[in-house]
C-alpha cells in the first residue's frame, strides 16, 4: 500500500465542477468500502444552507473558510484510521491551505475533464454560482486545470462514471 494511505487512508478525489466528482467517489468507496463524503453536501447539512445560497448571502471568501473547517474535521477522522473517499467540491483543491492539508494526509485523484462534457453535464443548472457567466466560466477552467495538475494521479473524467472509478481503483496504490 502507498506509504501516504497507510499514515492517512484519504482519496480526494478532485476536477472541475461536473467533472463526476461525487459520482465516481461513490463509486470508489463502495468498490473498497471505505466512508464517502461529498465535502459540499456536507457543508450543505451542516449550514443548513446550499452552497449557491452562502455564496450568494455570506461571500465566497465566508464559503472557503467553511470549506477549508470541514475538511480540517475529516482529515482528523482519517489521520485516526477511518478509511474514506472525499469528493471535494471544484475549488477545494486550489485553495493554498486546503491543498497543503490534503497533500500531508493521503491520495489526490484529478478526475480531468474536458471542457465540452463539462458544459453539457452543467448546462441546466443554476446551483453553480460560479457557472453563471460563461466567459467567466471558461476562464476559471483554464486557470483550475493547471492546479488540479498538482495532484498525486490523473484520471480521464470524460470516462463513464464505472470505467473513471475503475481506473481509481487500479492505480498503483494498493502494490
Amino acid at each position: 500500500m502507498h506509504l501516504k494511505l497507510k499514515r492517512t487512508p484519504g482519496i480526494y478525489i478532485t476536477g472541475f465542477m461536473g467533472s463526476g466528482k461525487t459520482t465516481v467517489g461513490r463509486i470508489v468507496a463502495d468498490r473498497l468500502g471505505w466512508e464517502f463524503v461529498d465535502l459540499d453536501t456536507d457543508i450543505q447539512e451542516r449550514e443548513h444552507e446550499t452552497v449557491a445560497n452562502i455564496f450568494a448571502t455570506r461571500g465566497e471568501a465566508e464559503f472557503r473558510r467553511i470549506e477549508t473547517e470541514t475538511i480540517r474535521r475529516w482529515l482528523n477522522k482519517i489521520e485516526r484510521g477511518q478509511p474514506t473517499v472525499i469528493a471535494l467540491g471544484g475549488g477545494a483543491f486550489v485553495q493554498p491551505a486546503n491543498y497543503e492539508m490534503l497533500g500531508n494526509n493521503g491520495i489526490s485523484v484529478w478526475l480531468d475533464c474536458s471542457l465540452e462534457v463539462v458544459e453539457s453535464r452543467i448546462e441546466n443548472t443554476d446551483e453553480r454560482p460560479l457557472a453563471r457567466d460563461r466567459d467567466a466560466f471558461r476562464r476559471l477552467y483554464s486557470e483550475r486545470r493547471v492546479l488540479y495538475g498538482r495532484a498525486d494521479f490523473r484520471v480521464n473524467g470524460d470516462l463513464d462514471s464505472a470505467e473513471a472509478a475503475g481506473e481509481i481503483v487500479a492505480l498503483p496504490l494498493w502494490k
